[in-house]
C-alpha cells in the first residue's frame, strides 16, 4: 500500500462541528473512513496553524486517496490536500533507478 499525507483546513462550520465533537471524535471519524476504503491510519494530529490537522496513513492507491479527499472536500466543511510520501527505503529504491532523462539544451 501506498503512504499519504491529508492535510486538511476546517471551514468556521467545521470548526464549529469540532467543538461539538472533540478531536477524539474526529479522529475516530477519520480512522474508520480511511479502514473502509481498505487503509490504515498511522496518526492524526491537530495543529491550528496553517493546515488543522495531518493525518498519515496507508492506502490501497492514489485514487482511494483522491476519492476520500473529493468526499471530505464536499461536506464544505473541511478543505483537503493529498501528498504521497516515501520512506527512507523507498527513497532508497527510486534513487537507484536508472534513468535516460536528458536535460533541456544538453
Amino acid at each position: 500500500m501506498a503512504k499519504f499525507l491529508l492535510k486538511s483546513t476546517y471551514t468556521i462550520e467545521g470548526l464549529k462541528g469540532l467543538v461539538n465533537d472533540g478531536g477524539t471524535k474526529r479522529a475516530e471519524v477519520v480512522r474508520k473512513m480511511i479502514e473502509e476504503a481498505g487503509g490504515r491510519m498511522e496518526s492524526m494530529h491537530f495543529a491550528f496553524a496553517e493546515d488543522d490537522t495531518y493525518v498519515l496513513c496507508e492506502l490501497p492507491d492514489q485514487k482511494t486517496a483522491t476519492g476520500l479527499a473529493v468526499a471530505i472536500g464536499a461536506t464544505g466543511s473541511v478543505s483537503v490536500r493529498i501528498t504521497p510520501v516515501l520512506t527512507p527505503a523507498e527513497v532508497d529504491e527510486v534513487t537507484r533507478m536508472e534513468s535516460t532523462y536528458t536535460p533541456p539544451g544538453r
